[in-house]
């Protein structure tokens, strides 16, 4: 009997999270179908070992690993295609987000991710809409924004739209804006409740403003290497799993959303929700940010790449 096919799936969000608990669906799925021709194991948060969280994709383009998720931000200057999802106000909701990422944009950024490295896309799961915390002040207009030292993720568009809004923005990877978050070194931040209540910035920021500037998408990375040696029907599966698991993750996600936004203003959270005005003096802000990362894509892109239209808020 041949030896079974090893499988590690990693992440870095705790098992109960809605990233790990679709780690969880792949593994069953496989388990269900393949049965005693794999053998699978889960590291559901690189950050438990003491590792920064990009190893994890060097572990899978290695083939250590087979399969993660990670926010599509960190691929962006390997794969600038992937810079379009970072624009802000793109998507005017969760469910318009997912159908472009499903059809043909998804489509082309997965086909320019496995051109220009060693990972084999297999779906996008939800990060919802990034919202501003802060530990200092309520934000309601751009001008609150102004001398903040905002942590952000490895983004271009990111790092202008803040730098528009008057903040002084700092791109770090995750473990060391995290420190710098909770040491006040840093004053402010932007993330889905998730992430915001997962890496425990709610404990330091009082402050939370639903601007959802930006949409979050986590893409589903195989290793291209680790699946150079599976056989075709067992690749099938391990595409029918991640599917079923896109499904769950972003309905849990909605849901989780919800959830902790509720929670949080039980736990004294002031959360502003913007009105119509005030969103649009942020997106005005945000429109020449727009202008300008627009003629970074090529025709292709953007006839996939949705116009774009009013964000959506929890508010």
């Amino acid at each position: 009997m041949a030896e079974p096919l090893p499988v590690r799936l990693g992440g870095y969000a705790p098992a109960e999270s809605t990233h790990g608990q679709a780690l969880d669906r792949i593994a069953a799925g496989l388990r269900s179908r393949l049965g005693d021709r794999v053998r699978v194991e889960i590291d559901y948060n690189i950050l438990d070992s003491g590792r920064p969280v990009h190893a994890l994709l060097d572990d899978v383009e290695a083939g250590v690993t087979t399969l993660c998720f990670f926010s599509s931000s960190y691929l962006a200057e390997r794969v600038p295609a992937l810079g379009i999802i970072d624009l802000p106000y793109l998507f005017s909701s969760l469910e318009h987000a997912h159908a472009c990422l499903d059809g043909e944009l998804g489509q082309v950024l997965s086909a320019r991710t496995r051109e220009a490295t060693g990972f084999l896309p297999l779906g996008y799961w939800d990060n919802g809409f990034r919202h501003l915390s802060n530990r200092d002040r309520d934000v309601r207009t751009p001008e609150d924004c102004r001398g903040l030292r905002v942590r952000l993720q490895p983004s271009w568009v990111h790092e202008r739209l803040f730098r528009a809004l008057g903040a002084e923005p700092v791109q770090t990877d995750l473990r060391e804006g995290i420190a710098m978050l909770r040491s006040g070194e840093l004053d402010a931040q932007e993330n889905p409740f998730a992430n915001f209540v997962t890496y425990r910035v709610h404990e330091v920021h009082p402050h939370v403003t639903l601007t959802g500037h930006v949409y979050g998408a986590r893409g589903v990375y195989a290793s291209a290497e680790r699946l150079r040696d599976w056989p075709d029907d067992a690749i099938e599966v391990l595409r029918g799993a991640v599917a079923a698991a896109v499904s769950q993750q972003r309905a849990a996600a909605a849901r989780k959303e919800e959830e902790l936004r509720a929670w949080l203003v039980e736990q004294g959270t002031r959360i502003i929700a913007l009105s119509a005005e005030e969103q649009g003096a942020f997106r005005e802000v945000a429109e020449p940010v727009l202008a300008e990362a627009v003629r970074q894509f090529d025709t292709e892109l953007l006839a996939a790449s949705p116009h774009p239209g009013p964000s959506s808020s929890l508010a």
